[in-house]
């Protein structure tokens, strides 16, 4: 199946060119770059209007790298260890979060090439976790486009190296891993309480208690109650665990 001519023939006519710099830019990160429609649409945020009219922004291309990303790292995780299918899936939520792809996009300057309206781009659109997110993902769905998939999936394992080879998704959250060792303990289910709150709205500090009865208990403050609960935890492991 020929996946260029999903795009349809009239969509290149909706978007100019690429930039010199942009294009020049991708094919730095390695992308080879023959049709150009597909960047740019990889690259167009839907604010972005265009010379000839409304241009096609990331969104669909956005939807189908979201699905090479996973399957690409999923092969590379399956063939790296043997580790149980609750351990790769907890690995696989991470690497592929848009927090993670929003930090590899940071990491080859995506921000600078992202085709954003005036509004977006003065709201601070180019820095945002969502759409750098987004964009990355589509550059991914573009590179499948253009080159098939053994060409998307070794670019994804380029850029993601430092994810797939270090500490992303290995460390469990602190509530789940004191879910895990009460069960194994044959302890009953840790209680969370906020024992106290103080400050402003804009500025609140919580503290919160866990405990697990007949064991023992912690307590931790933040500027969350999710994150008192997740440093009481970890506090309550660190102590009892």
């Amino acid at each position: 199946m020929d996946f260029r001519s999903t795009l349809g023939p009239d969509r290149g006519d909706a978007v100019s060119a690429l930039e010199p710099d942009a294009r020049a830019w991708l094919e730095a990160q390695g992308f080879a770059v023959t049709n150009e429609t597909p960047w740019i649409e990889a690259l167009t945020h839907g604010s972005f209007n265009g010379a000839g009219g409304e241009a096609t922004d990331y969104q669909r291309l956005e939807f189908l790298g979201d699905r090479v990303l996973g399957l690409s790292v999923a092969s590379w995780l399956y063939r790296a260890g043997d580790g149980p299918e609750g351990k790769l899936s907890q690995r696989l939520n991470a690497l592929v979060s848009g927090a993670t792809c929003a930090r590899i996009a940071r990491n080859i300057d995506l921000p600078a090439h992202i085709r954003l309206g005036k509004q977006a781009r003065d709201d601070g659109g180019a820095d945002s976790d969502k759409i750098l997110g987004d964009v990355m993902e589509a550059l991914i769905g573009a590179c499948f486009i253009e080159n098939g998939f053994d060409a998307a999936q070794r670019m994804v394992y380029r850029l993601w190296t430092r994810e797939l080879e270090g500490d992303v998704g290995k460390a469990k959250h602190p509530k789940s891993a004191l879910q895990e060792w009460a069960a194994g303990n044959k302890r009953a289910v840790p209680h969370y309480e906020v024992v106290e709150r103080s400050g402003p709205d804009h500025a609140a500090r919580f503290t919160v208690r866990v405990s697990v009865r007949n064991v023992g208990e912690a307590e931790a403050s933040a500027s969350s109650k999710g994150e008192a609960e997740r440093l009481a935890a970890k506090a309550f492991l660190e102590e009892y665990g």
